[in-house]
């Protein structure tokens, strides 16, 4: 069981008692609109039993993300190895929080906790990441945390149809230049 601590928040294994807020975070037309059509319950209970299975697996993976003072679950962030299909290869950082989240600056500190993990733990020599052409607010986490991206590399995700979630970016950090953040 790995535990990441930051100044204001706690990555930590999933509990049954994030189903809830869990389940209603997906169920959010805002929090989803740039990740694809709303979850199910059901949904949203398999997408937990399966990040904690990744992370029991692999030691890394979506951690819950909870707020130190309040203990108030607040989403996930963490790793994951990029799906198979895609036009590149490597482990991507992603992260996914609920409406009441936003605008405290807790993605860009989980992320930076995961580019730590992921270069000091995992041994990582680059981490990625992806997300819509649209979806702006998580390219400004991007690069907040010192990503580059590279126009050329901007993709169409072979899993979505014709719609604004088909054209992505990727963003790229390598290992010998985390200490520039």
């Amino acid at each position: 069981m790995v535990k990441i601590e930051t100044e204001r928040l706690i990555l930590r294994d999933w509990r049954a008692s994030d189903l809830s807020p869990w389940a209603a975070m997906n169920a959010d037309p805002e929090v989803r609109e740039h990740l694809g059509p709303l979850l199910t319950p059901e949904q949203a209970a398999a997408s937990m039993r399966s990040f904690q299975e990744d992370l029991d697996r692999n030691g890394f993976g979506f951690w819950a993300v909870e707020v130190r003072d309040t203990r108030q679950f607040v989403g996930f962030a963490g790793l994951d190895v990029v799906d198979e299909g895609m036009p590149f290869t490597g482990v991507e950082a992603g992260w996914r929080l609920s409406r009441s989240a936003w605008g405290h600056g807790y993605a860009t500190e989980a992320a930076l906790a995961m580019l730590r993990y992921g270069f000091d733990k995992v041994g990582l020599t680059e981490i990625l990441a992806v997300t819509t052409k649209a979806n702006l607010r998580s390219q400004a986490v991007m690069r907040r945390i010192a990503m580059t991206t590279d126009p050329g590399e901007d993709f169409d995700d072979p899993d979505e149809d014709e719609s604004p979630l088909r054209r992505c970016v990727l963003y790229r950090k390598r290992a010998d230049v985390v200490s520039q953040t």
